[in-house]
């Protein structure tokens, strides 16, 4: 049966940027949600003292939780060479701190989607990258999971493998016991496109998921898919939400992870309303899971 974490969605900038939410505040928040993990972020301010990690390790451990998984940004699409060695070191040194938190998922991305790539380039790079990151990750015990994602926070292009077919190429090009999927239905929205297509065209590479939920602000999906501009334009007519509320059918998600035998952890991306909002879609998850895991 899968296994639910959450993600300080709402907290980044005070975690992140601003030092103005400690990170044993963050446990502590999340430790009173009914979920079994917490996942975590490579980013964290405090993340930056090496001693801190077996500590909040420890610290999560006595709220009786794990951390599951690390979610960070490598960048591998850069067209300099020596660009993408340095974001090959910072990944490895992201899985060590996957495995010292007591980990087993660390995330990967392809990169930004740089205006003077062109697809074969960018998905060559991205892929030579993560393969020269398997081999450790594999002794570490950690499975690199790529997400299909819109754009870091503090990035200026949006992630290159941000389509479908870009995505599922470059996945299908990098066969390895250490490497899965991180699904998240929403970001597909946000490419303009089928949550539930791209995950027919992957479920059988999904080891993780982050759910989470898209409100259309204004129009219809319709128009979303219409819109011209790309990615940002799409962020605008849409807004993170209560999970089971939003544009996803999490029915149709579940049925089909359970087809393929998922079993693995679900970290939610909601709260950005508060913890009352995060309660209810831990809720709504719980219920769910056992519907299609009883």
């Amino acid at each position: 049966m899968p296994k639910l974490a959450a993600f300080p969605k709402a907290f980044m900038q005070e975690l992140c940027k601003t030092g103005t939410m400690k990170v044993s505040e963050w446990i502590e928040l999340a430790s009173k949600l009914d979920i079994e993990g917490l996942e975590w972020y490579a980013g964290f301010l405090e993340m930056q003292d090496i001693e801190n990690w077996e500590k909040f390790k420890e610290e999560v451990a006595a709220k009786g939780k794990q951390i599951p998984m690390l979610c960070c940004s490598p960048d591998f699409t850069h067209p300099d060479l020596a660009f993408r060695q340095k974001e090959i070191e910072k990944q490895k040194n992201w899985i060590r701190m996957c495995q010292t938190l007591g980990g087993k998922y660390c995330r990967v991305l392809s990169g930004q989607r740089r205006p003077e790539l062109t697809v074969e380039e960018g998905i060559q790079y991205a892929v030579e990258c993560i393969e020269e990151c398997l081999p450790f990750a594999a002794e570490c015990g950690i499975t690199l999971i790529i997400e299909n994602h819109y754009k870091d926070d503090f990035w200026e292009f949006p992630e290159f493998a941000q389509k479908m077919d870009v995505f599922c190429e470059l996945v299908g090009r990098i066969n390895h016991p250490s490497f899965g999927v991180n699904y998240d239905p929403s970001n597909t929205f946000l490419a303009g496109e089928d949550p539930l297509e791209l995950l027919y065209r992957v479920s059988h590479r999904v080891v993780t998921m982050h759910a989470s939920d898209r409100y259309l602000i204004e129009g219809t999906i319709e128009d979303l898919r219409k819109e011209e501009g790309g990615a940002v334009g799409y962020a605008k007519r849409l807004r993170h939400g209560e999970i089971g509320k939003g544009l996803n059918d999490y029915d149709a998600i579940f049925s089909e992870l359970k087809r393929v035998g998922f079993d693995g952890w679900i970290s939610i991306e909601d709260g950005v309303e508060g913890m009352e909002q995060l309660e209810r879609s831990v809720t709504f998850l719980k219920k769910k899971i056992a519907m299609y895991w009883p």
